[in-house]
């Protein structure tokens, strides 16, 4: 017996796609993802029309996607995150039906519970056998782990795995089994290296962020957390990073051991684990290339799916049991909300991807930013988008000053009690505005051209398109 078929386009027929329908896909492969668009191009050669799309993010390799949107091949969008290419049609109104936002907690718990069921999961496997036993640790597009894709092969009625590199049946270490598998599709590429992930992530050194980075790590010093058992989730940005490499000195001079860290791994992440300041790694998307060699070597690199992540509807999620995370923001507000979704002109540019999930399963949650970007400030009184409820922050560190939500005053009595440059955020609003000036309000449109759903599957908030001048 074999799952193989021929092209695409017979995948496709198999699985009995009509007018109307889901497809999904995972985005490992991030920047360097063919599958997407080779899998829309076949869809909109044989006539179907009116899909929804349901990818779990979307990145500017993705754009071709507005020609089938303006076609009618796609008429409805759901998502985590969306890049500024397609965001920025999308925000001037490209799409009939509102886009629908998830997280990357509330996506897959929204399959798994039945409320955006998926008709045909197509899954991009950098490496499969011919019975669709799958992994994306090995082969010319590795990427690491294949955590997003766990609850498209769960829980779609029909799922398709596109490989580049088909090895013979059984393949050893697999991620996706073959039992939510119908058929398997060989294709000469399924993407580029180069956009899949990065040679490295750079640690900042820009001055600025070199002291956000400090500050960030005294902050989690002072707050009790950093201690034997200590979990811990950042980004891949240089801050962020930077702020990691400040942490792990702290830990080696006192000793400490963590319990995991969590998240996007990265290659620093990969180094804190080796010099013994985690036990294991928890790995739901490897962000470079030595987070794929380390989650294909070494034993306590372990893959998580995203369920296992971050969703609020399964028995535990890993965010459940976290310390910290550190976030990044576009804009927050004198209430802490946070936007992660449109740039400060209302441009739709990102996507909550874990950044709820974190903030809301977190002891404490950290907002990393600069005072001001091109000349707009960092606090406003009201963010375009909430991504985020300010309720699930608790603390924003900037180079000028450190605001602590007013919801954790224990926090800000540690703080305090450490030396920290401790501030109202209205002062720090005041203080920012002082060097780059109020900001105008720009008018936002009278269309919703996106909804925010919150992780547990109520609607957050509404995205407005940006008029257009004449």
């Amino acid at each position: 017996m074999s799952k193989l078929v021929q092209s695409i386009k017979e995948a496709i027929a198999l699985s009995g796609l009509k007018d109307g329908m889901t497809v999904s896909f995972h985005h490992h492969l991030r920047n360097g993802d063919y599958v997407l668009n080779m899998v829309m191009e076949e869809i909109a050669n044989l006539g179907i029309k009116e899909l929804n799309v349901n990818a779990s993010s979307l990145f500017d390799v993705h754009t071709p996607l507005l020609n089938h949107i303006e076609n009618h091949v796609v008429t409805g969008l759901a998502t985590d995150y969306i890049a500024s290419g397609l965001g920025r049609a999308i925000s001037m109104g490209v799409m009939e039906k509102p886009v629908q936002f998830r997280t990357h907690g509330g996506r897959p718990s929204d399959i798994a519970l039945g409320r955006t069921p998926i008709d045909v999961a197509f899954i991009a496997a950098p490496t499969s056998d011919p019975m669709g036993n799958c992994s994306g640790k090995y082969g010319p597009s590795a990427c690491g782990s294949l955590g997003y894709a766990f609850a498209d092969a769960m829980y779609a009625k029909k799922v398709v795995v596109i490989t580049d590199n088909l090895v013979p049946y059984p393949l050893q270490d697999w991620s996706i089994s073959e039992d939510y598998v119908d058929y398997v599709v060989t294709v000469d590429a399924i993407g580029n290296p180069k956009g899949i992930v990065s040679g490295t992530t750079q640690i900042t050194r820009d001055p600025v962020g070199l002291v956000m980075a400090s500050h960030a790590a005294k902050v989690i010093e002072a707050s009790g957390l950093l201690k034997d058992g200590f979990s811990f989730q950042t980004g891949a940005g240089g801050a962020s990073l930077a702020a990691a490499k400040f942490l792990k000195e702290i830990m080696l001079e006192k000793g400490i051991q963590g319990s995991f860290g969590l998240g996007g791994i990265t290659g620093y992440m990969v180094d804190m684990l080796k010099a013994g300041c985690f036990r294991s790694l928890m790995d739901v998307q490897c962000f470079d290339l030595k987070a794929v060699e380390s989650i294909r070597s070494d034993a306590r690199h372990q893959e998580i799916s995203a369920m296992h992540y971050a969703s609020p509807s399964s028995k535990s999620a890993v965010v459940d049991s976290l310390d910290v995370v550190i976030l990044g923001a576009t804009e927050i507000d004198t209430d802490f909300n946070v936007n992660v979704h449109t740039d400060s002109n209302g441009y739709i540019m990102g996507g909550s991807g874990g950044h709820s999930d974190t903030a809301a399963g977190a002891k404490l949650s950290m907002i990393i930013a600069p005072m001001f970007r091109a000349r707009l400030p960092i606090v406003t009184d009201h963010v375009h988008c909430v991504s985020t409820p300010g309720q699930d922050i608790d603390v924003l560190v900037t180079q000028g000053g450190i605001a602590v939500n007013p919801r954790n005053a224990k926090l800000k009595e540690k703080l305090v009690g450490a030396g920290l440059p401790v501030l109202d955020i209205h002062e720090l609003k005041e203080k920012t505005e002082r060097i780059t000036g109020k900001p105008q309000r720009l008018p936002k449109g009278d269309r919703v051209v996106a909804q925010v759903i919150s992780r547990y599957g109520d609607l957050l908030d509404n995205i407005y398109n940006v008029p257009q001048k004449a």
